[in-house]
């Protein structure tokens, strides 16, 4: 049984310990205690761990040798080694502080170097009344031990016979990240992969197999971007698992699930019955096989048939059945539809938004369109390459036989609700049809009538001057329109919001319409002008046009695509006034980022110095870019050094791209000088030849301009092809 009392204070065999105080002269004798045996020596661990409190909570009867003598046990005092080391401590009453007297010690002041004993008390029953070890002579191993070694079970366990073993410290549990994260947060991780990624993770593991071919991540399938990749026996196993999940399916270009439609098509219409947005454009299906998926999925909203010659007025039949929330059809280009399968669809669906329907026949049926202007819901209708005519759209837009205001000579008819109006290549459509629109479309943003050879620049202007929404409009190769036209447009209501413009192979167009255009509509974001009369003043306007909105510290993004190829009047010098224009800045902040520029390059040297010693250096302004800049196609042999310039603006690279466009110019010139006969054609030939070895040369990090000699030359891949 361990003794209570630490090792390190325990007498050891010939050094000198404390003993009881036997003569009355004050002196404490030291003498070597004898080392007790048997049954004195139980008796004497007995009494020197009755000193404990546990057992006075246990109301245990003291040992009889405690109070023998009328002092406490060692226990009691603070042992610390000053208490013997002090010669001055004669007397018990010094040592023990009282302790076996009834008296309390006189108050003395403590001389210097004395060491300081703790008095517990005068109580006879000192046992009750214990101290702790102080902390500087507690053993290690005991403080260690204290958490899981309880004495007092140790004693009584011991008393009893007991052999009981100390458990030891529990390890500390290790935490394993992913396996303890919960299965939501390991899902939304997953959902931040692509679905290729998603396949190739599912190869790690078989927890990670579960979880990649879990239908939440599988709500939306979208094959565009890897349909020619994927396997048929792939791309059904993910259909089929992540069946009742799918919201958004979208097949669009898989042939390959032909056969699979032919012997899995009712299964895989079982599986997915929860789809609300479907698109089989491109693919190649069975008729079946579109019935049982339309017939078993009734939350369909949006529905793309687009090509496929398997549909037919049956799946529109099913479609006004089985799909009452449907908001967006696309049959365009589906041979074997005609408006009589379109009619009950737009009877049955009562909240049919988008209706595409291009190269369907049928529309100059006035009782189709007639039920169209009664219902007055569509946003979006695309009735391109139809053959739908002038009455059919006075249908549309008047109904039949409305009543005429007689002021005004107008029908008195509600404004259509039409955003989106596509009657490109309607031959059959004149002016008297599309004047029809005239103040019936107000909410009109896009109107396509390209192609229509019969359209002339009346019809046109009416309808562009009745419509302030307007923002994309296409007039691609219409013969008979003339600048005048663009010089209404201008003028109207709808220039502030234009956004796109399409003039395309309207020959009969050049700068006095462009110019007016350019002027007068600042919101403009692409403008095709290919195969007009324009020249290289349209390019200058167009980057003025540019440059007026502003400059920011970002990078520069195109704010105007422009389309000029096939231009005769558009000649490398107004390329070059673009190219320019794109990296251009202002004297003042090109001033302010060249400090820029010399402030980095110094910056070393700043923070050498002692910010006490220096005053507060001012803040210079960032470096500035152009907020947007033109992208321009052009002559196909520009073509390359215009990209090439445009990339370098792009990435910031305003002094590299400057660079690029001063040496072309250099280019340019001398081949035009050495293409022209007559005296000084040798020297012209030669200076051709410098400047295309000086273009050649990349010269991206210094402005200087001459010879360069002594200085090692760049590879360059294609030489002068960028030409």
């Amino acid at each position: 049984m361990a003794s209570v009392v630490p090792d390190e204070i325990l007498p050891s065999p010939g050094a000198a310990s404390p003993v009881t105080p036997t003569s009355t002269s004050g002196q404490v004798p030291l003498e070597q205690a004898p080392r007790l045996k048997g049954r004195q020596r139980l008796l004497q661990s007995l009494q020197r761990m009755s000193s404990t409190p546990s057992l006075v909570r246990r109301t245990r009867s003291h040992s009889t040798g405690y109070q023998r003598d009328g002092k406490a046990s060692l226990s009691c005092v603070s042992l610390s080694p000053q208490c013997w080391a002090d010669p001055s401590m004669s007397s018990p009453s010094q040592i023990y502080g009282g302790l076996g007297t009834s008296s309390p010690p006189a108050t003395t002041a403590p001389s210097p170097g004395s060491a300081r004993i703790r008095t517990i008390g005068s109580s006879q029953n000192v046992s009750q009344a214990t101290v702790p070890l102080p902390a500087d002579v507690r053993p290690a191993s005991r403080s260690m031990l204290r958490e899981t070694y309880d004495p007092e079970t140790e004693l009584i366990n011991e008393m009893n016979g007991m052999d009981v073993q100390v458990a030891s410290p529990e390890a500390k549990s290790t935490f394993d990240f992913w396996q303890d994260m919960p299965d939501e947060i390991k899902m939304g991780i997953f959902n931040y992969l692509t679905p290729k990624e998603i396949v190739r993770c599912s190869l790690v593991s078989r927890a990670w197999y579960k979880f990649c071919f879990d239908g939440q991540l599988w709500s939306r399938i979208d094959t565009s971007d890897f349909y020619s990749q994927i396997s048929s026996d792939a791309l059904l196993k993910i259909i089929k698992t992540a069946g009742p999940f799918i919201r958004d399916l979208n097949l669009r270009g898989c042939v390959q699930l032909r056969d699979k439609w032919l012997s899995d098509a009712e299964n895989i219409s079982d599986t997915c019955r929860n789809v609300v947005n479907f698109s089989l454009e491109g693919c190649r299906i069975d008729k079946t096989a579109i019935h049982y998926f339309l017939l078993r999925n009734p939350r369909l909203r949006y529905i793309n048939l687009s090509g496929l010659s398997s549909v037919t007025n049956s799946a529109m039949k099913i479609i006004a059945q089985s799909c009452p929330q449907l908001d967006t059809l696309n049959v365009s280009w589906c041979s074997n539809v005609d408006t009589k399968g379109l009619k009950r669809v737009v009877e049955a669906c009562t909240k049919l938004r988008d209706l595409r329907a291009g190269e369907i026949s049928g529309f100059d049926d006035e009782d189709m369109l007639q039920l169209l202007f009664e219902r007055n819901a569509l946003e979006r209708l695309v009735i391109h390459r139809t053959d739908v005519d002038d009455g059919s759209l006075k249908v549309l837009m008047h109904g039949k036989d409305p009543e005429i205001d007689i002021l005004t000579d107008r029908p008195i008819v509600p404004p259509r609700v039409l955003k989106h109006l596509d009657l490109h290549q309607c031959a059959n459509l004149t002016d008297q049809g599309l004047q029809s629109l005239t103040h019936n479309v107000p909410f009109l943003e896009g109107l396509q009538v390209s192609q229509c050879p019969e359209l002339t620049d009346d019809a046109i202007t009416d309808v562009l001057r009745t419509t302030p929404k307007l923002t994309h409009l296409e007039l691609e190769d219409l013969d008979k329109i003339t600048n005048s036209l663009l010089i209404e447009l201008a003028k109207t209501p709808c220039a502030e919001r234009l956004e796109h413009l399409n003039v395309s192979y309207c020959e009969s167009l050049g700068d006095f319409g462009m110019l007016a255009i350019l002027k007068s509509c600042p919101q403009l974001k692409s403008v095709e002008m290919d195969n007009t009369r324009i020249s290289d003043l349209s390019l200058i306007e167009a980057s003025y046009l540019v440059r007026k909105r502003g400059y920011s510290t970002d990078l520069p993004c195109v704010g105007l695509r422009l389309v000029a190829f096939d231009c005769v009047n558009v000649t490398w010098a107004g390329v070059r006034e673009v190219l320019s224009s794109n990296s251009y800045l202002p004297q003042a902040l090109k001033a302010a980022s060249a400090v820029v520029t010399v402030k980095e390059s110094n910056g070393e040297s700043d923070v050498s110095d002692s910010l006490s010693a220096c005053p507060p250096t001012p803040s210079f302004p960032p470096q500035q870019y152009p907020k947007q800049i033109i992208q321009l196609k052009c002559f196909y042999g520009w073509q390359m050094t215009v990209d090439e310039h445009t990339k370098r603006v792009l990435r910031g690279s305003l002094k590299p791209a400057n660079n690029l466009a001063r040496k072309w110019a250099d280019y340019m010139m001398a081949t035009e000088e050495a293409g022209t006969g007559g005296a000084g054609a040798r020297r012209r030939r030669r200076r051709a030849r410098d400047a295309e070895r000086l273009y050649n040369f990349d010269e991206d990090d210094d402005d200087s301009y001459g010879p360069f000699i002594g200085r090692r030359r760049r590879a360059r891949s294609g030489g002068c092809t960028v030409m």
